[in-house]
């Protein structure tokens, strides 16, 4: 069962469906195909993107959203994602629309998630490491992969969060 999150203005859309474990899987949907985006992928994009604005632009209006942020989809984030959107470049913000969304989406997802312990915050981090640690897109989306909860949850509380 499809479930919208976002009509987006380049025609696509972002939607939760099947997953390969439960039907919190994020995809990025029109006409043609439905494809489920990678956090190297969006990392990779917002990192290019964010050398065109001042420093942290980028994460703090992602953080915006994150503050928001609960189990459901809701319409007051949606329409921040829209307003945070008309504060970028016509060319970036329709980029910036789509992985706003999609990263909103996957904290959802995250929220959702019946045994994570770290929710949400795990994007932050890794969106923290991104912009201000230097890693990688690669290195941020895949840092956590092997660690502990409680490494990654002192990690993130020494970052304040």
């Amino acid at each position: 069962m499809t479930t919208l999150v976002k009509h987006l203005d380049n025609k696509s859309q972002v939607v939760f469906d099947k997953g390969k474990f439960d039907n919190w899987c994020v995809y990025i949907a029109n006409e043609k195909r439905k494809e489920a985006p990678t956090d190297i992928d969006y990392f990779s994009q917002l990192k290019l993107l964010s050398y065109r604005y001042p420093q942290g632009k980028i994460y703090n209006d992602f953080l915006k959203i994150y503050t928001l942020t609960s189990r459901h989809i809701e319409s007051k984030v949606i329409q921040l994602i829209d307003q945070i959107c008309l504060s970028y470049k016509w060319n970036d913000a329709s980029i910036i629309e789509q992985w706003l969304t999609v990263l909103y989406a996957a904290m959802i997802a995250e929220e959702n998630k019946e045994k994570a312990i770290l929710k949400k915050r795990i994007k932050r981090l890794g969106l923290y490491q991104l912009f201000f640690q230097d890693f990688s897109a690669s290195e941020a989306a895949n840092y956590s992969k092997g660690k502990s909860w409680r490494e990654l949850d002192k990690t993130m509380k020494a970052l304040g969060f």
